[in-house]
């Protein structure tokens, strides 16, 4: 792992100086990806045959997590990418792949939709096959990098067999694709999360990834265990990094007709070491959840439910607790906790979302089915 992070590293500045420009302007952070992929850090999980590292879901989560801390938009572009990566690494063409691997290549999922919303298991678009090619409708309502990947893991309904979904790799310049306006969200403001219209999209029969009517079972057995992980230590960054910078500040401002700093105060002690047991016991799961899954433990899936609500609202506590602590300061971009709190909370609505997990979870410990 240490060699990944070390490749990392190199790259960092690039994401740390451009994270406040990114933040305030909503742009794509477009030098930073090039920077990864540059640095070999977009081909982290393509496999070594193709050129990649070879590296599993451990070491991406290293990288999220790192990425997370300085700029939550460049991370979670990330995340999208590897994801969809892994769907690719199973079932995607070797040209696609080796681009993926070269760094030359990103690409992300295409999953939720207008009419079934952050249901993305069950996509209302439509796939026809007719003279050797499919073609493809639809109305994504969230995509990530949308306008800025070279492809996208696209999910529609079966062609002819059944099941919930059928997925496809498409690429970014097909004719027919359409991508809405630009994002001006509250967080993770250059993330380029964007509708996309399918219109008679047209892409080969081979596209397909995976058996027609196999989307689901790809879903939830590939994407959503990286999905979950990767949500939670990029979850997970954003508590450190406000951490550190809570730590900072409290340790610098003073009271000066008290001859105290911030941290000389009981209540901010008392927050702080909120904030740390709540980051402490989010990595706690996050590494069982690493290891359950390695093993393939009986307990896996549970993990992989548990792991990015558990995270995700552990960030929005410590993101909560940063401005409490930092008080009237907070307010401003220089101390940098208001960014921490803005894109905390993007994961507990990005599907699936935590109250969907909640039902999950009570699903699985009840001994219901899922679905």
């Amino acid at each position: 792992m240490t060699q990944h992070l070390e490749a990392l590293e190199t790259v960092m500045p690039a994401v740390e100086s451009a994270a406040a420009e990114v933040d305030s302007s909503g742009a794509f952070p477009r030098e930073a990806v090039r920077s990864l992929g540059e640095a070999g850090v977009l081909g982290l999980v393509s496999a070594a045959d193709v050129g990649g590292r070879g590296a599993g879901m451990r070491e991406a989560a290293a990288v999220v997590e790192r990425l997370a801390g300085a700029c939550g938009s460049t991370a979670m572009v990330t995340v999208m990418h590897y994801c969809a990566t892994a769907v690719l690494e199973a079932h995607g063409p070797e040209r696609v792949r080796r681009e993926i691997a070269s760094g030359r290549h990103l690409t992300t999922l295409a999953f939720s939709e207008v009419g079934s919303r952050s249901q993305f298991w069950a996509p209302l678009s439509t796939a026809a096959a007719a003279n050797g090619h499919v073609t493809l409708d639809a109305r994504k309502s969230w995509v990530t990098s949308a306008g800025e990947a070279d492809s996208y893991v696209w999910s529609s309904r079966p062609l002819a067999a059944g099941g919930a979904s059928t997925l496809w790799l498409v690429p970014a310049g097909a004719a027919g694709l359409d991508v809405a306006g630009s994002f001006d969200g509250l967080g993770l403001r250059g993330n380029a999360s964007r509708p996309i219209t399918a219109a008679s999209v047209s892409v080969p029969a081979d596209a397909r990834l995976g058996p027609d009517g196999g989307g689901f079972e790809l879903m939830m057995g590939v994407v959503l265990p990286w999905f979950q992980v990767l949500s939670a230590a990029f979850s997970l960054g954003i508590a450190e990094s406000a951490i550190e910078k809570t730590a900072r500040h409290a340790t610098a401002a003073r009271f000066e007709h008290l001859d105290q700093s911030l941290a000389d105060q009981p209540v901010n002690r008392h927050h702080i070491a909120r904030m740390r047991l709540l980051a402490d016991q989010a990595r706690g799961l996050l590494l069982d959840t690493l290891a359950a899954v390695e093993a393939g433990r009986q307990d896996a899936m549970l993990r992989v439910l548990e792991v990015k609500p558990a995270a995700s609202e552990a960030a929005v506590a410590v993101t909560d607790l940063a401005m409490r602590v930092c008080g009237g300061a907070a307010f401003r971009r220089e101390v940098g906790v208001e960014r921490n709190f803005r894109d905390a909370r993007a994961a507990t609505v990005m599907a699936p979302t935590t109250d969907a997990l909640y039902d999950f979870i009570g699903r699985a410990v009840c001994g219901l089915p899922l679905f």
